[in-house]
């Protein structure tokens, strides 16, 4: 299945996948979520497609880094000082960026944890006096996948603010 951001920029893209007769999935926010998504068999996530920011590109490669897999992206500067920007850092916009361009060397690490309920994570739970949250923690460097579930007394956080 290819997961896509619902976006007006990517109905090109949705379009030449429904053409070829791919299962598709659209998501209106998470591209980060999407993307680790393609590395767990559970969420039946195969492949992200679409455009996004720099640095969701750069997180997302850190956790697949992490997982063992593989991401492909290219600069989109959205006007001259976006590419102005990007020529003064020393990057190539015309180029196809890979994993050891966005994550170079294994010593890279990855923690996320769920505020809404995704595929992969859980979000948080208020229970009484207490929340419940999942998370994950990856390293590249042992391959190394931590679910994390946390309970958290609401009572020790008295300026919390539950809306």
């Amino acid at each position: 299945m290819a997961t896509i951001l619902y976006r007006d920029r990517h109905s090109k893209i949705i379009q030449e996948l429904r053409d070829a007769g791919a299962r598709i999935k659209l998501i209106n926010d998470g591209d980060v979520a999407g993307a680790i998504n393609t590395a767990f068999d559970q969420t039946g996530v195969d492949i992200l497609f679409g455009s996004g920011g720099a640095p969701e590109g750069v997180i997302a490669a850190v956790a697949l880094k992490c997982l063992g897999g593989e991401i492909q992206g290219k600069l989109l500067p959205q006007n001259e000082a976006e590419a102005e920007r990007c020529l003064k850092m020393g990057l190539d916009v015309t180029s196809i960026l890979r994993m050891e361009d966005l994550v170079r060397g294994d010593d890279a690490i990855f923690a996320a944890t769920g505020v809404t309920d995704g595929e992969l994570l859980r979000g948080v739970q208020f229970k009484g006096n207490y929340g419940e949250t999942q998370s994950v923690v990856m390293r590249a460097k042992s391959g190394t996948v931590r679910f994390i579930d946390g309970r958290h007394s609401l009572k020790m956080k008295p300026n919390l603010v539950m809306r």
